[in-house]
C-alpha cells in the first residue's frame, strides 16, 4: 500500500510538470504564431495600400483621357460642322500648280491663288517625313515647364530662363511672339513664302502662338503653344475647319516650307490640325545641341 500510495503522487506530480510544460510549449508556440500572423498583416496592408494608391492613379488618368475624348468629339463635331459644302471640291472646280498636291494623278494649271482657302483632300504620306512629333515629355526635358501651374486659359511664362529667350517680333504680315530661334525660322519661311507665293504670303495671318495653358479637355497635358514653339495659321481671315480631314490649298503649300525647316504639321494628327504647326523634336535637338535653347 505504501508503495501505491508514493507512487500515486509522483505520477499526479509528473502529469501537472508535464501539462505545465506542454502549456508553456503551447504558449510559446501561440505567441509566436501571433507575431508571425501580425508581421504578415502588416505586409499585407502595406501591399493594400500601393495597390489602392495605383489604382486611385490609374483612375485619375484615366478621367483625363475620358475628358480628352469628349472635347476632341465636340471640336471634331464643331469644326466639321463650320466646314462649308461640298468639303472636297472636285477637279473640275479647282486646279493646282504643284502636281499630285491632292494625293492624285491629275493636276492642271491653278489660275493664280484665287481658291487657296477651297478646301482640298489630304494626302498625310506627303508630309512631316523624318519629323517627330514634340510631345509633352521632350518639351519638359529640352526646355521644362513655362509655369507652375496651368489652366485652360492662356497665361504668361513665368519660367525665368524661357521667359528670356521670348520676343515679340513682326514677321511679314504678322506679328508673334516665340521663343528666338522659332522666331528666326519663321522669318526663313516666309520669306520663301513671300518669293515662291506672294498672293499666300500677303494673305497669311495667324491666330495665336505664344499661349501657356492646358490642352483643352486635360488636367495633366500641356499645350505646345505653352513653350512659344507652335504657331496657328489663318489665309485671308478664315481658319481651316477642325478635324474635317481636309486643308486648305494655301496650307499645302505653306506645309511644305514648314516641313523643310524642321517644323511638325498637324495636319497629320489622328484628328486632323491643317492651321496648327510646331517646331519637330529633331529640330529642337538640334538648336539644344547648338546652345540656342
Amino acid at each position: 500500500m505504501r508503495e501505491g500510495t508514493v507512487i500515486g503522487p509522483i505520477i499526479v506530480a509528473i502529469g501537472l510538470v508535464v501539462a505545465a510544460m506542454s502549456l508553456a510549449v503551447v504558449g510559446a508556440l501561440l505567441e509566436t504564431a501571433d507575431g508571425s500572423t501580425e508581421l504578415r498583416l502588416e505586409r499585407a496592408e502595406a501591399e493594400t495600400g500601393q495597390l489602392r494608391a495605383q489604382i486611385d492613379s490609374l483612375r485619375a488618368e484615366l478621367r483625363d483621357v475620358q475628358a480628352e475624348l469628349k472635347a476632341l468629339a465636340e471640336d471634331v463635331a464643331l469644326g466639321a460642322s463650320a466646314v462649308p459644302a461640298p468639303l472636297l471640291p472636285q477637279p473640275s472646280d479647282i486646279t493646282v500648280t504643284a502636281p499630285d498636291i491632292t494625293g492624285q494623278d491629275e493636276s492642271e494649271d491653278h489660275e493664280g491663288t484665287e481658291a487657296m482657302t477651297e478646301v482640298m483632300k489630304l494626302a498625310k504620306a506627303r508630309f512631316n517625313t523624318g519629323i517627330s512629333q514634340p510631345r509633352n515629355q521632350v518639351m519638359l526635358e529640352v526646355l521644362g515647364h513655362p509655369r507652375s501651374s496651368y489652366s485652360t486659359d492662356c497665361q504668361s511664362v513665368t519660367q525665368p530662363k524661357l521667359k528670356s529667350m521670348l520676343e515679340t517680333r513682326q514677321i511679314g504680315p504678322i506679328r508673334v511672339t516665340m521663343i528666338k530661334p522659332a522666331l528666326d525660322s519663321l522669318e526663313r519661311i516666309v520669306a520663301r513664302l513671300r518669293t515662291s507665293e506672294p498672293d499666300i504670303h500677303d494673305a497669311l495671318g495667324t491666330a495665336g502662338a505664344l499661349c501657356a495653358r492646358l490642352i483643352r479637355g486635360s488636367r495633366s497635358s500641356v499645350s505646345n503653344h505653352s513653350w512659344g514653339t507652335a504657331i496657328d495659321v489663318k489665309l485671308q481671315g478664315r481658319l481651316d475647319g477642325f478635324g474635317d480631314g481636309g486643308t486648305q490649298f494655301g496650307l499645302l503649300l505653306l506645309a511644305e516650307l514648314f516641313n523643310e525647316e524642321g517644323w511638325y504639321w498637324g495636319a497629320t494628327y489622328s484628328r486632323e490640325d491643317s492651321m496648327h504647326f510646331e517646331v519637330g523634336v529633331e529640330t529642337l535637338r538640334k538648336w539644344q545641341a547648338e546652345g540656342k535653347l
